[in-house]
């Protein structure tokens, strides 16, 4: 037996081989099978970095040891190639790949329509943050293994995939963010083993169908954001008590009440229903979700007051009800949930005290009652394990004392208590708090002297920056030690009874930008250290009895818009250094003992007669009264010598134009004659050392190399040097030597968020504008073009935000001469390869619309239809206050995503819409941040949201200047690691944490 066996083995092996030898070449065919698939998906790829070289038809046998290829068993199993930035507008077509288990093109620019077909074996799709279009209705009975399918974040726009629902293991589905249309399909209530569904972001419409709640499987659904279903919340979504932690369906339009059915959701742990138009009650039933710790329900029509059963939510860690209509006192078992970090109740009906023990966990971060009808006093024990952070219950009838504790809260970075019937005296310590930022106190009752700081130890470091104590009763003097405020920017302490001097340490105030102290009893004088407050651009001491004379130090403070001095004692002359102030729209000097010839140059020249008025000393043009100074001779003409005068002033003036006309005529001939401006020869200027002549330049200038037109002209892309560049013909042209100088001026500006102009040409009739090429196009096309904005994350927007505003801050404040662009906009903010932000087109409006003539006056267009400020509509001034409007219109498109004009109705811009919107509020800004944004975290938009609606203020002086705007955009903390409710920031996050957090609004510090 032993000797048969050992006879059978030779033969055995001898089968094998040839079965070996038979089956090898099978399987060397279909994995270059798969090979040639990747191959002619990398066909359609455009990548400008080193991974995907190794992708080559002509090394298809390496597909294993290609990037982001994974193989098993001698077949492709897994190809990632997430977050590489590549793109390309070519069909991604995947089929025939029986053995790949995963695919992964997540975070890139992929544009197109994708397809997949027989992947039997594919279990993991992840193609979300792309550009892909069309639909995603592919042959899924060949995609029978899919357990997870992420397309969030695309262009789709069909209807839902239908077929999607036979997918019978599938777990995961996020279609979110997309343009899908049509109603959810029911028959995704078939969907047994899903766990996560997300279509949230989309425009769906019809209702919600009752099916999802057959998927008992279901952890987390969300279906908000732009959707707008009809009806209300399905009462079946109640049957999945057993597995659902998380339900969002905010912001999509639903009405009716909320079902008692959502509170057998015993495991649901977040449940946001905020911002739909849900009424009636709270459910009580509510009270059963006893595991969750997120809850809210704010911007809706809810009526009845809050029912006692939530007192049973003890993991509660977050309670949003603001902006309802719910009344009654506030329950006083709100005070007693023992982990509630965040209490808004803001915009109702609510009446009574606040609850003596709210607070007393020590728990409590951010805590807004505002705008109720709450009586009685402030709780004593708000912040025992200083914890407390935003504290804000204006526009209520609270009466008493502000507690002393709040002055030892070291962690407070809002406080606003404004408009109450708070008295007694502000607690000591409370202004010099280290964290604080903003302090209200305005429109109370209090009294007693503002406080010191008494503190030596270097806690004087504080940062406020706005502080308001106008319309109460504090007297006293003010103190020295405010100079300790050295973040301040706000500073308003009118309507009070304030006496005593203005402390000269108030100079020490470099970053302020708006000062009120008027309606008090202030005495002395006008502290010239003042003119060491050089940012600041509003000033108003009016109504006081301060004397002596208008410092002349004041026109140091160059951006000064604002000046109110009137109603007092001052005397002697107006400075005329004070007419120099360029940036100067508003003074009153009205109702002092002010003397002398008013100064009838400058900004002064511009002023009413009743700016002057109270002043009977005053003389000048200016109050319409000749200065006794004036001989008597020159103010009265000889009888019979005005015949004779007209005359000779009218000889004298023809003379003078014919001297002007032969003399402009020899320049002319003299500067044709040196070849400086002979038609059809070109002449280069370049500004830096350049790699190429005039004939790269004209060269470009083909039809077929033009990348935009403008008022201003055409642009070209041109390549010389090895590089690109662009061209920019301007319309007009001529032998203007101010536009040349202008040119020549601009040329030499250096600036790394400014597009250099690299060269000037002109033949005499026709000029050419050099540039260096941004390889992104502007920042409009980005965001209102092809791809719709999706190509830019939120943390690239708000780099974009920091880069143009630096940007417009060189030309405004660094830049020699400085610079007002007049034409800011999100198409002149053009983009490089690496979306860093560069401005363009500065500076040459005026002459782009004056046929070379040499003009101080604005052009006939100054800016573009939705960014022109208002006060140009009847000022026909463009300052720079003018360009932070436009900025802020610009920050507007970078939340929404929308046009300035033409998405909102005849006569309504993105200003408008987004005050409505919002009711201009920062708590608001959610309600219009751009959909296609993967990520945008609630914090960072609303402070954004904030600079922009301190741009486009109506009144140009309470604008800031862009050396603010970039220091509130630059300074701002990113990302609070304290703040447990923030959305992660873009681009493309882990699929888990892309949603949105609750509103959280006024958590900005």
């Amino acid at each position: 037996m032993a000797n048969a066996s050992s006879k059978m083995a030779p033969f055995l092996l001898l089968v094998l081989l040839m079965v070996l030898a038979v089956a090898s070449p099978a399987t060397c065919a279909s994995l270059r099978d798969d090979a040639s698939v990747l191959a002619s998906m990398r066909a359609g790829f455009q990548s400008s970095g080193p991974e995907l070289e190794s992708w080559s038809e002509a090394n298809l046998s390496s597909v294993c040891s290609w990037f982001g290829v994974r193989c098993n068993r001698g077949r492709v199993a897994g190809v990632d190639l997430s977050n590489l930035n590549i793109s390309g507008s070519v069909a991604v077509v995947v089929s025939g790949m029986d053995a790949l288990v995963k695919l992964s093109l997540a975070g890139n620019q992929l544009e197109g329509g994708i397809k997949l077909a027989d992947l039997p074996s594919l279990r993991f799709l992840n193609i979300s943050c792309n550009l892909f279009d069309g639909g995603i209705e592919w042959g899924y009975a060949s995609l029978r293994s899919l357990e997870v399918l992420d397309a969030y974040d695309n262009n789709f726009t069909a209807l839902l995939p239908s077929g999607a629902a036979n997918l019978s293991r599938l777990r995961y589905l996020d279609l979110g963010g997309n343009y899908f249309t049509g109603q959810i399909p029911a028959s995704y209530g078939n969907l047994a083993a899903l766990e996560y569904l997300s279509l949230n972001g989309n425009d769906l419409r019809g209702r919600i169908p009752a099916e999802i709640g057959n998927l008992t499987s279901l952890r987390k659904l969300y279906l908000g954001y732009y959707n707008v279903f009809d009806g209300g919340i399905p009462a079946e979504l109640g049957r999945l008590a057993a597995t659902l932690v998380h339900l969002d369906l905010s912001s999509c339009g639903l009405e009716g009440k909320i079902p008692a059915e959502l509170g057998n959701l015993v495991n649901l742990d977040t449940l946001f229903l905020h911002s739909n138009r849900l009424s009636g009650p709270i459910s009580a039933a509510l009270g059963n979700l006893t595991r969750l710790t997120l809850l809210d329900l704010s911007n809706n029509a809810l009526t009845g007051e809050v029912p006692l059963e939530l007192a049973a939510l003890t993991e509660l860690t977050l309670l949003n009800l603001f902006i309802n209509r719910l009344h009654g006192s506030i329950p006083e078992f709100v005070a007693r949930l023992p982990k509630l970090d965040t209490l808004q109740l803001f915009m109702n009906n609510f009446t009574g005290v606040i609850p003596e023990k709210l607070g007393s966990g020590g728990r409590m971060r951010v805590l807004d009652l505002s705008s109720n009808k709450l009586t009685g006093t402030i709780p004593g024990d708000l912040c025992p394990l200083k914890q407390l952070k935003v504290l804000i219950l204006l526009n209520n009838f609270l009466f008493g004392p502000i507690p002393e504790s709040l002055g030892k809260c070291w962690s407070l970075t809002r406080v606003r208590l404004g408009q109450n019937y708070l008295n007694g005296s502000i607690p000591s310590g409370l202004l010099y708090l280290p964290s604080l930022n903003l302090l209200e106190m305005q429109s109370n009752y209090l009294s007693g002297r503002i406080p010191a700081n008494d503190d030596d130890s270097g806690q004087s470091r504080n940062q406020l920056a706005q502080l308001n104590l106008s319309d109460n009763l504090l007297s006293g003097s003010i103190p020295t030690s405010i100079s300790n405020l050295s973040s301040i920017q706000t500073l308003l302490l009118g309507s009070n009874q304030l006496s005593g001097p203005i402390p000269g340490d108030v100079g020490e105030l470099r970053h302020m930008t708006k000062l009120d102290l008027s309606r008090n009893a202030l005495s002395g004088l006008v502290p010239p250290e003042i003119g060491a407050c050089t940012q600041l651009i509003y000033l108003d001491l009016s109504q006081n009895n301060l004397s002596g004379t208008i410092p002349g130090e004041i026109s140091g403070i160059s951006v000064l818009n604002y000046l109110n001095l009137s109603h007092n004692h001052l005397s002697d002359t107006i400075p005329r250094s004070i007419s120099g102030l360029r940036s100067l729209t508003a003074a009153d000097f009205s109702y002092n003992d002010l003397s002398g010839e008013v100064p009838a140059v400058g900004q002064l020249a511009y002023l009413n007669a009743s700016a002057f008025a109270g002043n009977p000393a005053l003389c000048g043009a200016a109050v319409g009264l000749l200065c006794d100074a004036r001989p008597a001779a020159l103010a009265r003409p000889r009888e019979g010598a005005g015949g004779d005068f007209k005359l000779i002033f009218a000889l004298g003036l023809l003379l003078c134009s014919l001297v002007f006309a032969t003399a402009a005529a020899a320049r002319a001939r003299a500067y044709r004659r040196s070849g400086g401006g002979r038609a059809g020869e070109w002449q280069l200027t370049a500004f830096q050392k350049v790699g190429f002549g005039v004939a790269e330049v004209l060269e470009s200038m083909k039809e077929g190399n033009v990348i935009g037109r403008g008022g201003g002209g055409t642009v070209y892309l041109g390549r010389a040097g090895g590089g690109e560049i662009a061209v920019k013909r301007l319309r007009g042209g001529g032998h203007d030597h101010g536009f040349r100088a202008e040119v020549r001026t601009l040329g030499n500006i250096r600036h790394r968020n400014i597009v250099r102009l690299l060269a000037f040409c002109s033949d005499g009739e026709t000029n050419l504008l050099v540039y260096e090429y941004m390889g992104k196009g502007s920042l409009g096309a980005a965001l209102h073009g092809k791809g719709g904005g999706t190509s830019l994350g939120w943390g690239r927007r708000y780099r974009i935000a920091v880069e143009a505003a630096r940007g417009l801050c060189y030309l405004h404040h660094d830049c020699s001469p400085r610079i007002v662009h007049r034409d800011v906009k999100s198409n002149n903010i053009l983009l490089d390869a690496g979306f860093e932000a560069h401005v363009a087109d500065f500076g040459l409006a005026k002459f782009l619309h004056h046929d070379g003539a040499a003009s101080e006056s604005m052009s006939a267009i100054a800016g573009s239809y939705g960014y022109i400020a208002p006060e140009y509509a009847y000022t026909l001034k463009v300052d720079e206050k003018s360009d932070v409007y436009s900025f802020g219109v610009v920050l507007l498109e970078l939340i929404s995503g929308l046009r300035p004009v033409g998405d909102f109705g005849d006569g309504v811009d993105i200003v408008q819409w987004a005050k409505f919107a919002t009711g201009g509020s920062r708590d608001n800004a959610a309600a219009i941040v751009d959909s296609r944004l993967c990520a945008a975290p609630a914090d960072e938009v609303a402070h954004v949201f904030f600079v922009a609606m301190l741009c486009v203020q109506e009144n140009s002086v309470e604008r800031p200047t862009m050396r603010e705007v970039v220091l509130m955009l630059s300074e701002f903390p990113h990302h609070l690691p304290e703040s447990n409710h923030q959305s992660p920031v873009s681009p493309c996050p882990s699929t888990q944490d892309r949603k949105r957090g609750p509103l959280v609004p006024d958590l900005l510090t």
